[in-house]
């Protein structure tokens, strides 16, 4: 793999593991407005949603930004972002065009992440990551 594939590929990953990292810290740093949030859209025993949810984004959202555990750490948050997508941007039971089509920017925002981690999941982290290190058969000759 040429050097700006591997550099590309770390710059993905930083950036698609930044808004999990984030948005799981967001989530603690804000209990009080995240709860109502998810109150709002029907959800149920939220505190532990809560806490699974920002727990996970931030340790998944770490390991995919290291590149450790990267396939499993990418396929968990896609898992992850199923019903998140279809629970919190279901754009076609908002009402008015303005805020129907701002939910729908969002869906396809998230189906884009969602579509990004599959891509991870499916190739590996490429050339930086610990997941390059940590193999027994881990050379220099390897592609990904």
């Amino acid at each position: 793999m040429n050097h700006l594939a591997s550099l590309g590929m770390l710059l993905g990953r930083i950036a698609i593991a930044a808004i999990f990292i984030l948005s799981g810290l967001g989530k603690f740093m804000d209990v009080e407005g995240t709860s109502a949030y998810m109150a709002s859209k029907g959800l149920t025993m939220i505190p532990f949603f809560l806490y699974a949810a920002a727990t996970l984004e931030i340790l998944a959202g770490l390991a995919l930004l290291i590149g450790f555990k990267t396939r499993w750490a990418a396929l968990l948050l896609a898992l992850f972002m199923i019903p998140l997508i279809l629970l919190f941007h279901a754009f076609w039971e908002v009402e008015g065009p303005v805020a129907r089509a701002a939910e729908m920017v969002a869906f396809l925002k998230d189906l884009a992440i969602f579509g990004g981690l599959l891509y991870i999941a499916s190739v590996g982290p490429g050339k930086y990551a610990l997941d390059r290190c940590c193999h027994k058969n881990c050379d220099s000759k390897s592609k990904v």
